[in-house]
């Protein structure tokens, strides 16, 4: 069922039959998950590999994250191995994309993995794009729902804001729970995070038992590109503001009420923080602030992601 907007439908059977059959045509959809909203389409099609390049204006040398609906259908495309099990069994489904060999017959299209002999593969949390991946024989390759380098959408009138017409369908699953994009971790040598989230380096860390290497990675991955997550405005981090023109993210209780004060968590909350984060620095942008300040974020647990979206977004 559609709303005022053409091309935003609830999640329905009419919905689920209508977005398969246009993913099948080789077609670009707008689809939630847990943590962002994705732009999908089929990841074996190179005509639908492109038009997501295309689409959001990406470089070619950023790969994309494969979604699977489950175990044996990631098979066909990579290598799993025995810490991937173990991490599997923890977290999955959920917001951790893992970095996996790609399989010697995988049909991936080479554009997905940047040409490189890795892939990054998730298994998406969410009801609907569940349902759809169910409902389909191929992987959806689904990067953010936004233009290169932007902020990424948590809500489907986020990815109409930045696509309008260009996609037909945009599916409506309500505000990423999450709001903050994959923890991304490398399982192809000993283990490394590539990309800090909610699954903490901690957690992967005790699963596994073992260290996680600090090495620098190339780009194997979403999130890597030293300038991500932009509002397209300035950020300034670790400053407060001197005049009103300037908008100020702040987070606990210290903060008295103020109009050009944004709190990300009034209750000093990081996981409310991480939900709040993308959708405040749009709200900033859209009221016609001329720059972002930014308060000190605890450099813990999810306040590592929030500060590596926030640092990415100040280049």
């Amino acid at each position: 069922m559609k709303n005022i907007y053409s091309n935003i439908y609830s999640f329905s059977k009419k919905t689920l039959k209508k977005t398969v059959k246009s993913l099948k045509q080789g077609n670009l959809v707008g689809l939630p998950t847990e943590t962002v909203y994705g732009l999908a389409g089929n990841a074996y099609s190179n005509h639908a590999v492109k038009k997501i390049f295309k689409l959001k204006k990406r470089p070619k040398r950023n790969p994309l994250i494969v979604h699977y609906c489950n175990l044996n259908d990631a098979q066909r495309d990579v290598l799993l191995n025995k810490n991937f099990f173990k991490l599997y069994k923890k977290f999955c489904p959920g917001p951790l994309t893992f970095v996996l060999k790609k399989a010697v017959n995988s049909k991936l299209n080479p554009l997905v993995t940047a040409n490189l002999n890795t892939v990054a593969i998730r298994f998406p949390k969410h009801k609907a794009t569940k349902l759809i991946l169910k409902s389909i024989n191929f992987p959806l390759a689904m990067p953010s729902a936004n233009l290169s380098s932007r902020l990424s959408p948590v809500q489907a009138l986020d990815v109409l804001e930045d696509f309008q017409n260009n996609l037909k369908i945009i599916i409506d699953g309500g505000k990423s729970k999450i709001g903050i994009e994959s923890t991304v971790v490398d399982l192809t040598g000993y283990p490394k995070i590539l990309r800090p989230g909610l699954v903490s380096s901690v957690e992967i860390k005790k699963v596994l038992g073992v260290n996680l290497s600090k090495k620098k990675s190339k780009i194997k991955s979403p999130g890597m590109l030293k300038k991500h997550y932009s509002p397209g405005i300035p950020i300034i981090m670790g400053r407060k503001p001197k005049n009103q023109e300037d908008a100020f993210i702040v987070f606990g209780k210290k903060y008295k009420k103020n109009k050009h004060y944004f709190n990300l968590s009034k209750n000093a909350d990081l996981k409310e923080a991480g939900s709040n984060l993308y959708k405040i620095m749009r709200k900033i942008k859209n009221k016609g602030y001329k720059r972002i300040f930014v308060e000190k974020i605890p450099n813990k647990d999810l306040g590592l992601a929030i500060n590596d979206r926030l640092s990415r977004a100040s280049k």
